[in-house]
């Protein structure tokens, strides 16, 4: 299976549970990576934003890799979130986690700093020159501050050989559109937005990295896989289905929300590391409401 077989579709941000002392619960971490692999999705994304990686350092973060790898047995592709505001430090990364089993890198781009565009091209130009695996290019500027406009992006993808795909989550479909007309045609666009997966793969998206997909991961990746094929009116079906539990899960922030509902489906606590809280009991109350309608 080539690389963008592997990596097209439907990949699954994974959470990480914790127990109510902050300690990592590795026996609801396995029923969730079961859950998503029986689910039929093609790959996870490891220690990303919904996997709350910004509290999650050094020899945790390595056990975390390799309790994935170890629960996957190869049965899905898999990402590992190593990104930073310290290009250095995450070329070190590069350089020191054991990444066996792994088949790409998920790196979002820097936060806080603010670079300016040739200084975000030349952060993964960096990054592409001492990779151990292919990357993902990673834009959220909700949360960075600062966007990876579409040129740095096309540019990116063809001066950088081993940034593979972006997972665009600006929300800016001038942009999206853009990166899809403009880049090369082996490169890969994963939407990082679950409302608007069905959009994107309209106009030329190869999938997604999702965090409904935690929670609902067989009708998810049915969704995208209808996009995929050419079915948008078997996709539209799913994707109006979810649409209101979808903008329940980002209300009050992520990944507050899906844990939400997966401590109601019994598959882990509802707790996380500060400054990361819980949904409001207002909200989870309207999520328990809503469960009962998928």
């Amino acid at each position: 299976m080539t690389l963008k077989e592997k990596f097209r579709g439907t990949g699954v941000a994974v959470v990480t549970p914790f127990h109510q002392d902050g300690s990592i619960d590795w026996n609801s971490f396995e029923k969730i990576i079961n859950h998503i692999i029986n689910g039929k999705c093609e790959f996870i994304a490891v220690l990303g934003t919904t996997g709350e990686s910004a509290t999650i350092h050094g020899k945790e973060k390595q056990e975390v890799f390799s309790f994935v790898n170890k629960v996957n047995a190869g049965r899905v592709a898999l990402c590992a979130g190593i990104g930073g505001n310290d290009t250095h430090e995450v070329i070190e990364g590069f350089k020191t986690f054991d990444l066996t089993g792994y088949n790409a890198i998920l790196s979002v781009s820097p936060y806080y700093n603010k670079p300016n565009q040739e200084g975000l091209f030349q952060h993964y130009k960096s990054l592409d020159a001492a990779t151990p695996l292919p990357i993902i290019l990673y834009n959220v500027p909700g949360r960075t501050g600062m966007n990876v406009t579409g040129p740095t992006q096309v540019r990116i993808a063809k001066e950088c050989k081993n940034v593979f795909a972006t997972k665009e989550a600006s929300g800016d479909f001038a942009q999206i559109n853009y990166i899809l007309k403009n880049k090369p045609a082996d490169f890969m666009v994963l939407s990082g937005d679950d409302p608007i997966t069905l959009q994107m793969i309209a106009a030329g998206g190869d999938g997604l990295i999702s965090v409904v997909a935690n929670a609902y991961p067989k009708d998810y990746s049915d969704m995208v896989r209808y996009c995929l094929a050419g079915k948008f009116e078997e996709a539209r079906k799913l994707h109006y289905k979810y649409i209101d539990i979808i903008s329940t899960m980002f209300t009050e922030g992520n990944p507050s929300g899906v844990k939400a509902y997966l401590s109601e489906m019994g598959l882990c606590g509802n707790y996380f590391r500060l400054p990361v809280w819980k949904v409001s009991d207002t909200l989870h109350q309207k999520i328990k409401e809503l469960m009962k309608t998928v």
